[in-house]
């Protein structure tokens, strides 16, 4: 295929997968397309650990991280902030409210114990750390979102040939990103599972490359909702270099996902997957649940804190969550969520990682085809 996403990456068909789980990430790049490993929950320890495996696992195929370094958070320009500080901040009254909705359906809220000196999460210093790792390893892509990655991320890609990608939710934000020197820009649409902005991807995508057009040649992945490669084929005809998708591979064997989460995915339509604040603080797309409408429409709702501090709070409920329904509470089934995008009305069953690759490159096939075909008409 001639895209310059493949030529830059190294694949015959640019498909990227966006999980973090590696098992995923190494079916992904082995069947033909780019897994993109989320190294943010890692610590420099464990995600050597994790690409060491990918190495192991991947038959020499090329593959990436994406970090998470926000440029709006609450404790932005304060230097060693760590959980432990950041758990202090947290209001008794949000700390109330958690339990006390997890109490009616006899869950009991746990607590996480860490380090002292453990860094704050979407740490910015840390995520650099996490760099250093990976460059040690084969990776040919690493990507940031929720913001202009910082100068010493893009000089680091520089200095080892490897293409920086950002994630991008706005016109004007991929004008940012391309005056700041990213080589790929990822357009995602509000669509999308996680953070996400308001603008469709089918209007974001052509709005971008048209912005874009006259300032510098930065290749389009477009993202948000793309379960099929029909719906990728439909998204290059805008002028899109390729997809990066996400949601479609929680419903894979190799996910991270729970058996519990995966049977929901299939069960729920597009309209499940809504807009909350409750999870990160942030506008996250995730599957509407018990939780999202606590903190959203609930009236006694004490609000979303702002990213991290509302981190904190769910990072605790969903652990106690998790644990409770997979130990058999079937009113925990209720609370039960993960981040992901409105084309999960188009998951109807769990497959491997391997058979989506393929079946995105057969549905892309015949939309080719089909798209030919009316031409020549």
């Amino acid at each position: 295929m001639k895209s310059p996403i493949c030529d830059m990456l190294g694949i015959e068909f640019p498909l990227l997968a966006f999980s973090h789980c590696r098992d995923v990430v190494a079916a992904v790049s082995r069947a033909g397309g780019f897994g993109v490993l989320g190294a943010t929950v890692h610590t420099p320890d464990t995600l050597e650990r994790e690409l060491k495996w990918i190495d192991d696992h991947v038959d020499g195929k090329p593959y990436g991280i994406d970090v998470l370094i926000p440029e709006n958070i609450s404790t932005a320009g304060e230097k060693d902030v760590t959980w432990k500080s950041l758990e202090a901040r947290v209001p008794q009254e949000h700390r109330n409210y958690t339990r006390d909705l997890l109490k009616k359906y006899d869950i009991e809220l746990t607590t996480t114990e860490v380090a002292d000196n453990q860094p704050q999460p979407f740490d910015g210093k840390t995520a650099l750390q996490l760099l250093e790792v990976s460059f040690d390893h084969p990776i040919r892509l690493i990507a940031n979102a929720l913001g202009v990655p910082p100068k010493a991320m893009i000089e680091m890609g520089k200095k080892h040939g490897v293409p920086v990608a950002a994630l991008v939710g706005a016109k004007e934000h991929a004008l940012r990103q391309v005056a700041a020197g990213v080589d790929i820009l990822v357009v995602q649409g509000t669509e999308a599972g996680g953070h996400c902005g308001e603008v469709s991807t089918m209007v974001l995508v052509p709005e971008v490359i048209k912005a874009i057009k006259e300032i510098r040649d930065v290749p389009v992945l477009a993202a948000g909702g793309i379960m099929t490669g029909r719906q990728m084929a439909a998204c290059m005809a805008m002028g899109a270099a390729g997809a990066w998708t996400g949601s479609v591979w929680l419903a894979t064997v190799e996910s991270e996902t729970t058996e519990i989460f995966r049977e929901k995915m299939i069960a729920a339509s597009s309209r499940d997957a809504v807009r909350s604040k409750g999870r990160t603080g942030k506008p996250a797309r995730q599957l509407r649940s018990v939780w999202t409408d606590a903190w959203d429409r609930a009236p006694d709702s004490p609000g979303a804190l702002p990213m991290p501090l509302q981190s904190i709070i769910s990072r605790d409920a969903f652990h106690s969550i998790d644990r409770a329904a997979a130990s058999g509470n079937v009113k925990a089934r209720d609370l039960v969520s993960y981040f992901v995008g409105q084309g999960v009305g188009l998951i109807d069953s769990v497959k491997s990682a391997g058979a989506v690759v393929q079946e995105f490159k057969q549905d892309f096939a015949e939309a080719v085809e089909h798209m030919n075909a009316l031409v020549a008409e």
